[in-house]
């Protein structure tokens, strides 16, 4: 049998005041192909910026294969300042390889990418696809992928699958696209209350070996239960006689209960409700032979675009990366000037955006900050709540409450946002 080729022995990291994994032990072989799975802020990301040298260990040690090269792909990928869609793929290769910018170029026009596009105008989709190719051409022999699926469109996405699926190394890819991860994992590494679980199947298999460890689990909770009831009615019955002697048991018995506190599972759904702002105006908007381009040269994004939306409509954007979803979304909102055309907006309009990137989120704010304007409740639906009781509301810990917002994985940093945009009423 090979010997593997990345090997993590008691690994723990310490978040603040508790461990956010601990314990954990996990070997890679050279073919692997890996799935992590495990709820918002259980340390997925965390854990794949730690394979990949990004983030040191409070325990434990990680030994890699020499001559291991490891390709990481972040969350949120980082420009590092290279000005062209060229330069940004190129910094993968290294600095030994420089003379093999062939291998961008081919890549770059596989995805369909203009090496030399500025990097600052890439749409998110486009954003992505840079940094996957950057990723690919680096010819690393360990992929570390954190969802490599976001902004991607269908035909990127079965681009992704065949390259993966083609791809001679191993692999660990964290994503929320239940398909993608069936069609390519071997095996799924579970993070669940601090730990890390492993099978040997891949991710079509999770969902019925998930519930028969929530069965086991079950079951050995109702038995912990009945120990300590049976400990705490002998615990009542008076120890004055043999205090000296029983206070080992009485330690066991607070044990236990810390144990049975830590099992409580305190993950529910999402309480999400939406405030109805004043009725709108029956035109909500209204967009009359609408251009826009970017650069004087280049050919126009939207073209000769009208459209009429009145109060009640449902509408999707559909297209490729790049092909203007986010702009027309601009443009109908009138943040951003058509070139030619006009933009109507109805009466009594009150627009809610979530913007894709997040970046309407402070980084350096603490989450009751971000809900907050100075005082400790927000309004909800009409009524006053607790800023704390609230955040509860969308499955944040009262711990979190003063932590900053650059501290919260990218799925808890959505539902952020989800709770400070339904505090306000829209329409």
């Amino acid at each position: 049998m090979a010997p593997p080729i990345l090997t993590l022995r008691n690994a723990a990291i310490n978040w603040g005041s508790a461990y956010l994994f601990q314990g954990i032990d996990l070997t890679i072989g050279r073919q692997d192909r890996l799935c992590l799975l495990g709820r918002n802020g259980s340390g997925k990301s965390t854990l794949l910026k730690t394979l990949a040298g990004q983030w040191g260990l409070d325990h434990g040690e990680l030994y890699l294969q020499p001559g291991l090269k490891i390709s990481y792909l972040p969350q949120e990928p980082h420009v590092d300042g290279s000005p062209t869609v060229g330069a940004y793929i190129s910094s993968g290769l290294g600095l030994e390889h420089t003379e093999d910018f062939y291998k961008v170029e081919a890549i770059a026009d596989e995805l369909h990418l203009d090496i030399n596009q500025v990097v600052e105008t890439l749409s998110g989709g486009e954003m992505r696809r840079a940094s996957l190719a950057r990723v690919f051409v680096s010819e690393a022999n360990l992929l570390l992928l954190d969802e490599p699926t976001n902004h991607l469109d269908l035909p990127t996405i079965e681009w992704l699958e065949k390259k993966l699926t083609s791809f001679r190394g191993a692999f660990i890819v964290i994503s929320h696209d239940r398909k993608f991860l069936a069609n390519l994992s071997s095996a799924c590494l579970w993070l669940e209350r601090t730990e890390m679980r492993r099978l040997n199947k891949g991710f079509s298999h999770f969902d019925a070996w998930a519930e028969e460890l929530s069965a086991q689990q079950e079951l050995e909770r109702h038995k912990l239960d009945k120990l300590i009831a049976l400990e705490t009615e002998w615990s009542h019955k008076g120890i004055t006689a043999r205090r000296k002697r029983n206070q080992g048991r009485l330690r066991q018995l607070a044990k236990l209960r810390v144990e049975r506190a830590n099992q409580i599972d305190q993950v529910g759904g999402v309480a999400l409700n939406a405030e109805s702002g004043a009725l709108s105006g029956k035109l909500v908007i209204e967009a009359s032979n609408v251009t826009k381009s970017y650069g004087t040269k280049s050919k126009p994004i939207i073209d000769k675009f009208s459209y009429r939306i009145v109060r009640g409509d449902r509408i999707g954007i559909i297209g490729a990366n790049g092909a203007g979803k986010t702009t027309l979304l601009n443009l109908l909102m009138g943040a951003l000037p058509p070139d030619t055309g006009s933009i109507r907006l109805g009466t009594n309009l009150t627009i809610l955006t979530l913007d894709q990137k997040r970046e309407s989120l402070d980084p350096q704010k603490t989450l009751w900050e971000t809900l907050s304007d100075g005082g400790d409740h927000v309004t909800v639906m009409g009524k006053s709540r607790h800023i704390v009781s609230y955040l509860k509301d969308y499955l944040f810990s009262e711990e979190q409450a003063r932590q900053p917002v650059n501290s919260l994985s990218g799925g808890e940093r959505n539902r952020l946002m989800l709770a400070r945009a339904f505090t306000k009423p829209s329409n």
